[in-house]
């Protein structure tokens, strides 16, 4: 292998070691010239003894690590990565499924492959890279991810254009890199839902609330529920299979409104339980005197880096205030962080500040996390984003 080598300051190599995925750019010493972007590089310690491959990027990340091995990346370890992560969700029972087609099938580092993300909806898979390296490596990429899938999935929508890095300046526009359209309703625990690939949030569907919509329908029978920051509505949808007694679900887009309308159509036709209102959560929150006795709050990240970090904490604490204080006396809350920045203990801190705020007697029952294929590589921690806590207010 021919390639250009980025060596490491003194001292600056024991992550790796530890074998953490990724290179900060303070740590290196030495780079070689003409190294581009989204090249595969060697690093090397001070001494030039060999310590992993991986992506080069302009940034804080300078490195994402590919291999600890030295090795050819190429089309035979695309293939041996996305076979192992196919491996994986049949594992764990998610793929191959007549009741289940929906699925992340590459979580970044979580599946040794960083900077990449792969959601499958049934025949369609929808590729995000988050690196130049991913980027300029998704054809070979689409090719391995139909092979692995074994003919499940025919085709392969990139959907790059908001997660790249702006300044690489790649002009990259979304769109199907192998097949086409193949509809756009995907199955999810026997229940179906349009996904928006094309124009939605993420690849166009929340895959990693699955098993928390699962508990929510258990909990929803007689129960009046309000699913704010709906999205899609799938907390909606679970509720009315659940038995939910009225299901009311709250964004403050317009299109997400139609779509939750949709998706609670194309389960259950005709259906009068359920009601949805564009309006923005903390004033649907503030205006509301009561009723509901199971609430959702599933907001978007509050902080995307650390610099937010004081202000979303502030505002988990205002959102779930506003929730508890409302809930019916015996009214179970569902609420969630999605903010890689904010640790679990942070968001727990947040939420035991609003219970108190409110003075009522509030009980944990149960700590909510990501699914099982959105997997944590014990040595990245970074990886484990979603938390949450279901709470019954007394």
């Amino acid at each position: 292998m021919n390639l250009k080598t980025i060596s490491l300051r003194k001292g600056k190599t024991e992550s790796l070691k530890r074998f953490h995925p990724w290179v900060f750019s303070g740590a290196i010493g030495h780079a070689d010239a003409g190294i581009a972007e989204g090249d595969v590089v060697r690093v090397t310690d001070e001494g030039g003894r060999f310590l992993a491959l991986g992506h080069y990027q302009v940034g804080s990340i300078a490195v994402r690590v590919l291999s600890f091995e030295e090795r050819p990346i190429d089309a035979a370890f695309w293939r041996e990565r996305l076979s192992e992560a196919a491996g994986l969700r049949r594992a764990i029972g998610l793929a191959g499924r007549s009741d289940n087609d929906t699925y992340r099938l590459v979580h970044g580092e979580g599946d040794r492959l960083p900077g990449l993300v792969v959601d499958v909806y049934g025949p369609t898979a929808v590729m995000q890279a988050h690196s130049v390296g991913m980027h300029c490596c998704r054809e070979e990429i689409a090719d391995a991810l139909i092979d692995a899938c074994g003919g499940s999935v025919r085709n392969v929508f990139y959907k790059s254009e908001t997660t790249l890095p702006f300044k690489a300046g790649l002009g990259q526009e979304n769109g199907f890199l192998r097949g086409g359209p193949e509809g756009d309703v995907a199955t999810e625990n026997g229940l179906r839902f349009h996904i928006d690939w094309l124009r939605g949030q993420k690849t166009g569907f929340f895959v990693d609330q699955r098993e928390n919509r699962s508990l929510l329908e258990r909990y929803a029978a007689g129960r009046s529920v309000l699913n704010m920051f709906c999205y899609t509505g799938g907390f909606s949808v679970y509720a009315m299979r659940g038995g939910a007694r009225l299901v009311h679900s709250v964004d403050s887009s317009s299109k997400a409104i139609d779509l939750t309308r949709a998706n609670v159509a194309l389960n259950f036709p005709d259906d009068t339980r359920h009601e949805a209102f564009a309006e923005d959560a903390f004033r649907y929150l503030d205006h509301m005197t009561g009723g509901y006795d199971l609430i959702v709050l599933d907001p978007p990240a509050f902080a995307k880096h650390k610099d937010a970090l004081r202000n979303a904490l502030k505002g988990y604490t205002r959102l779930n205030a506003a929730a508890i204080s409302r809930i019916e006396k015996g009214g179970l809350l569902f609420t969630f962080s999605c903010s890689q920045a904010v640790s679990k203990e942070q968001f727990r801190l947040a939420v035991f500040t609003a219970a108190a705020q409110t003075g009522r007697h509030v009980r944990i029952l149960h700590q909510l996390h990501q699914p099982a294929d959105h997997p944590v590589n014990i040595y990245h921690p970074e990886g484990e984003y979603l938390k949450g806590l279901v709470l019954e207010v007394e």
